[in-house]
């Protein structure tokens, strides 16, 4: 049975709106409200219990408004508490990781039985990084490709502070980060942040053109939509759409920001 119940999407601040627009772009019948946490951002550099603490609040209130599915559109909160959440709560709770395996899968040539190896750089935040569930990710891909984890704290501030449009200070900390690579040598860079994925085209200004710039806010999506149609819970298709964006910062300048973001 098709279900309008809207689907609630979180993230640290900003960053997942990078994820509500995948969403309604791919699933434009489904009802989505927004949660940032920008008054407790970055999550990045807090402990795990306090990611998971901020977590539940939010979920919490997720379920309060009728949810009926939740997608965690942040690769820290995913880390740091997606089991636990799906122990607490028995509707769907989906979360993000690095697409690291469609980094490594570049790699394999239908037309060549061996494996290339691959030079991935992994950009994400220092938890994410540090966390006991990338680097299980990581362990399956490690042993044939080459793979480099680069914290990007900085990146989720600049979005967080509206001044994603500063080319200057964009540029100057991408370099300060990738400079120490040997860029024409790397394959691809795994945006494992979503706040990342808002700066793809200043990547592609870094990058030589050979390398892919990647992000997991599409499957992220498609596997949404795989889950809740196995459930008989997708929106009819005659249903009408929504964005509603909400913050635990309660300034204008998020709320524009927001809306901003969300239409860019």
């Amino acid at each position: 049975m098709a279900s309008t119940a809207p689907i609630g999407v979180f993230d640290s601040g900003l960053g997942g709106i990078s994820v509500v627009r995948q969403l309604a772009k791919d699933m434009p019948h489904e009802r989505v409200l927004y949660f940032g946490d920008s008054a407790n951002a970055p999550y990045g550099v807090k402990s795990p219990d306090q990611v998971q603490r901020l977590s539940f609040d939010i979920v919490e209130r997720f379920v309060r408004e009728g949810v009926k599915a939740v997608v965690i559109a942040c690769n820290t909160a995913t880390s740091a508490a997606v089991n636990e959440l799906r122990e607490a709560y028995d509707i769907p709770i989906i979360g993000m990781e690095p697409a690291l395996k469609i980094a490594c899968d570049r790699g394999d040539v239908p037309s060549d039985p061996h494996h290339i190896p691959q030079r991935v750089i992994v950009a994400a935040t220092p938890l994410t990084l540090r966390e006991r569930k990338f680097a299980k990710l990581m362990e399956r891909f490690d042993s044939d490709n080459e793979i480099f984890k680069e914290p990007c704290p900085d990146l989720v501030e600049i979005v967080e502070s509206g001044r994603l449009g500063d080319h200057d200070l964009v540029m100057r900390t991408l370099h300060g980060y990738f400079d120490q690579y040997d860029l024409d040598r790397i394959d691809s860079v795994v945006l494992g942040c979503t706040h990342f994925v808002f700066y793809r085209d200043y990547f592609r200004e870094l990058l030589p053109e050979r390398a892919a710039v990647i992000d997991g806010n599409e499957g992220t999506v498609r596997h949404l939509g795989v889950v809740l149609e196995s459930l008989g819970g997708l929106a009819p298709e005659d249903a009408t759409g929504s964005v509603e964006l909400a913050n635990s910062d309660p300034s204008e300048r998020i709320a524009a920001l927001s809306r901003e973001l969300l239409a860019a």
